[in-house]
């Protein structure tokens, strides 16, 4: 099993066509470039580890570029005025070995008020064989004058189902099993960025004692809560006990459970029942994730008469935006317990 290098470089797309859930970037790029038609200036938008740097990667080579002419920039760490001052500089000379030189510069939101300035400046009349690639988590945090100079891609979080299929395929090439249920609860835990989704793999991989990951293996490993805990807490909240639902989370908690993940699985099982007695011909694709004992369970709370629908969904989500700023953690999951089970 080859696990010594990060997982989300080793499996990095290395051409267009392997890169998940971006096709709304990918189809005008790849007519951008059949056209001859080569952006001066692009914005990639996105949150954290959608592939941001690897789309501007892959462009860059699409259109010819060698590495030699290949210039990143973390704006993180170069955010002054005097960085982009030799920026300025440096687009002057002609490339190495390629018609375009491209400049990569990620979390480009970092940088200062003047070096802003400086690269507008830039951005307004480039040289023609300089192409400029800028990455932000925070697209909000930039000028309106350097987006009206980009052409802007918005990247989309990759769905759940996505990221489910993205780790089952780079742990089988790395000699290892995971169940759905457990793909599922990395997904679940990756929160829409495909980095994260490879690390926790790579963790499950590196941790585990054989070449299968079950779901509670993996909640384990990641903080997340194991299926029985869950399906009492459940079970509980279906038949209003009080007592036997705040059990639950107090077991939870004696595993160190992480309480905002612990809120969002719950949820991910909320959202499958509602869905199940609103939309019961997509029966099969709704379960596909779950284990066949949570299966049977909520295909029970979602057609027979149960508290667990979208009013309950709606209070567990008020409750996921206390959790992280509560000194207490678990506390806002416990009060809403309390308050969705008076009879």
């Amino acid at each position: 099993m080859s696990t010594t290098s990060a997982l989300y470089r080793k499996y990095r797309p290395e051409s267009f066509a392997g890169v998940k859930d971006q096709d709304h970037i990918v189809t005008v790029l790849e007519g951008a470039i059949k056209k001859g038609e080569i952006p001066h200036a692009i914005l990639f938008s996105g949150t954290r580890g959608t592939g941001k740097t690897t789309l501007a990667r892959l462009f860059a080579k699409a259109i010819g570029t060698a590495d030699l002419d290949l210039y990143e920039i973390d704006a993180a760490s170069n955010r002054g005025i005097d960085d982009i001052r030799e920026l300025k500089e440096a687009v002057h000379t002609m490339p190495y070995e390629s018609e375009q030189k491209v400049y990569i510069i990620d979390e480009v939101h970092m940088l200062t008020k003047e070096a802003f300035n400086a690269l507008l400046k830039t951005l307004e009349e480039p040289p023609a064989h300089v192409v400029f690639i800028l990455a932000t988590t925070e697209e909000d945090k930039l000028l309106d004058t350097i987006l009206s100079r980009c052409q802007v891609f918005r990247m989309h979080s990759p769905s759940r189902a996505v990221l489910a299929e993205v780790v089952t395929e780079v742990a089988k090439k790395e000699g290892f099993i995971l169940s759905p249920a457990a793909a599922d609860l990395i997904a679940i835990a990756a929160d829409g960025s495909f980095r994260d989704a490879l690390g926790v793999t790579q963790k499950v991989i590196l941790a585990s004692g054989d070449a299968i990951g079950s779901a509670d293996e993996v909640a384990v490993i990641i903080g997340a809560p194991k299926t029985g805990t869950l399906l009492a807490l459940l079970d509980a909240l279906h038949l209003k006990d009080r007592e036997a639902a705040l059990l639950a989370v107090q077991d939870a908690v004696s595993q160190n459970v992480d309480m905002k993940l612990f809120t969002r699985v719950l949820l991910e099982h909320l959202r499958a029942v509602m869905l199940l007695r609103n939309m019961p011909t997509k029966k099969a694709s709704l379960l596909s994730a779950f284990g066949s004992d949570t299966q049977a369970k909520l295909e029970a709370y979602a057609t027979g008469v149960s508290p667990l629908n979208s009013h309950m969904l709606l209070r567990f989500l008020q409750a996921v935006e206390l959790v992280s700023r509560s000194p207490i953690p678990h506390a806002p999951i416990e009060i809403a317990i309390i308050e969705l089970t008076e009879k």
